[in-house]
């Protein structure tokens, strides 16, 4: 009688080597409400920006080619609002002092937020009440914001000079000399914006991965090793947007600017916008010389901007 071969048990079936299973390429397609609801979503947020940003923009160049003293009649002049405006000494006073601004004003916030919040990072009594208390000047109007500095800062009877005059240091003109204006704005303007730019290193700080900090310790790191080779490097992205942050609005300020100093003494503290603002609604009105320094402005934040961007993408990837 021949012997039967044994049966296999039934099991799961092992692919050979080099067999490959089919792969069902077939994509699922999603239903067209379910493509075009994003963009739904997206579109009144998107009427209203080009409504009220994308199109002044554009109508603003198109104004900077024209001459208008009254906002109704219009003559072409070209490009002559721009050689009329680069020829001015007030504009260069204004671009000059805007430069100096927006250079202590971004090196001054990063350096700041960095700091602060890398002290406000560590796991300190009263961390939450004084997150709080860095942020409170973010919500304060920027006009009162420039009262309240005005009077501290106030020659006579300012508080800040009663202080240094009963403790017999004097008492400087801070408003009334160019170069301590100049210094007080951006003392003032780093006041105001750096909680803001504090809650985004945090929140970089907080997205690190701490087994970095856990592997540097075990292999005997000290913390300014761990600052230098892990925190600051994993930084950069972070840091790349409080320096664009700032740089824009330090080359926008001026409402604290304008209830704080008025631009004086003498034009110390006129910056761009304040340049663009005297000339649009002061008399003699120029709205065509206005709308070329608004261009001139947004030129040159908007190349700032991509060179910092390019500057750090290269280094990144080096």
């Amino acid at each position: 009688m021949a012997r039967m071969a044994p049966r296999r048990a039934a099991g799961p079936t092992v692919p050979q080597p080099g067999h490959r299973k089919p792969v069902n390429r077939r994509r699922s397609v999603k239903p067209w409400n379910q493509r075009v609801a994003p963009y739904l979503f997206v579109l009144p947020n998107m009427l209203i920006f080009g409504l009220f940003v994308i199109y002044p923009a554009i109508n603003n160049f198109n104004i900077s080619m024209y001459d208008s003293g009254n906002g109704r009649d219009f003559t072409y002049v070209g490009g002559g609002n721009y050689q009329g405006m680069l020829s001015e000494a007030e504009f260069w006073s204004a671009a000059r002092h805007t430069v100096i601004f927006a250079v202590f004003f971004v090196t001054l916030t990063t350096v700041v937020s960095i700091g602060l919040a890398l002290l406000l990072n560590q796991k300190i009594k009263g961390r939450a009440f004084f997150r709080t208390v860095f942020f409170l000047p973010v919500v304060i109007s920027p006009v009162v914001v420039g009262l309240i500095w005005g009077w501290i800062f106030e020659r006579k009877n300012g508080l800040l000079n009663s202080l240094l005059g009963a403790a017999g240091l004097g008492e400087p003109g801070w408003l009334v000399n160019s170069t301590l204006a100049m210094a007080v704005v951006i003392f003032v303007g780093l006041w105001l914006h750096v909680g803001f730019y504090v809650l985004i290193v945090l929140a970089g700080l907080q997205g690190i991965d701490s087994t970095y900090y856990e592997a540097a310790r075990m292999d005997g790191a000290s913390g300014w090793q761990q600052l230098r080779l892990i925190t600051l490097p994993l930084l950069r992205p972070t840091t790349m947007v409080v320096v664009i942050l700032s740089l824009i609005n330090g080359f926008q300020a001026f409402d604290y600017i304008w209830t704080l100093t008025g631009g004086g003494p003498v034009g110390g503290t006129t910056l761009m916008v304040q340049y663009i603002y005297e000339h649009a609604f002061q008399s003699p009105v120029q709205y065509g010389s206005a709308a070329a320094a608004a261009v001139v402005l947004f030129c040159a934040v908007f190349a700032l901007t991509v060179l910092n961007y390019l500057y750090n993408q290269r280094k990144e990837s080096a």
